[in-house]
């Protein structure tokens, strides 16, 4: 994460056609060198919320993001968390860690964190931006959408070429077994 530099924030204005506010940092670079995700302050410069700390703005992500959500990515994880006990503990965490850091910077009052966290998916462009910002192992979820962008042609551009390839969810009995052999 870097504070973003005069050119960063004209970069993003461009990306998102127009000016950006409330960013405090450049919380990802893609390895082109684009930033990718801002970090946003809890409060817009005017003092209305904005609960989004992390925000996509490179245009290739947003559009993955866009076609995943297009594609019923959002309803088959929602669906997983209900049925996935694990995941959900994951994800919850997630959203744990995501509004701890956003109130330390400031509180808004609220658990709202954004993306549907902790309890559906509602936004793939939050899980994505979160998982780049705070890198794999954080968000399971957004980790498996920016997976699946790096498979649909961004690996390398626009996702780290180390980034985990995807690895499609396993269901039903023994699941859980299963992946406890795969570890072994």
């Amino acid at each position: 994460m870097s504070a973003p530099t005069d050119r960063d924030l004209e970069i993003v204005a461009e990306q998102l056609g127009r000016e950006p506010r409330g960013v405090l940092a450049i919380a990802y670079r893609t390895p082109d060198g684009l930033p990718a995700v801002v970090k946003t302050a809890p409060r817009l410069p005017d003092g209305t919320p904005f609960p989004t700390l992390y925000y996509l703005t490179d245009p290739r992500l947003t559009a993955e993001a866009s076609r995943q959500e297009s594609a019923g990515v959002m309803r088959e994880m929602t669906e997983r968390l209900h049925r996935d006990p694990e995941l959900a503990a994951a994800y919850r965490a997630a959203h744990e860690s995501y509004l701890a850091e956003r109130d330390e910077i400031e509180s808004l009052g609220t658990d709202f964190t954004g993306g549907g966290m902790p309890d559906r998916v509602k936004c793939l462009h939050v899980l994505i931006a979160h998982s780049l910002a705070k890198g794999p192992g954080v968000n399971p979820l957004g980790d498996e959408a920016v997976a699946l962008a790096a498979e649909h042609g961004l690996r390398g551009t626009a996702v780290p070429a180390d980034w985990p390839p995807y690895r499609p969810p396993q269901s039903g009995p023994g699941r859980a077994e299963s992946q406890q052999a795969e570890s072994e």
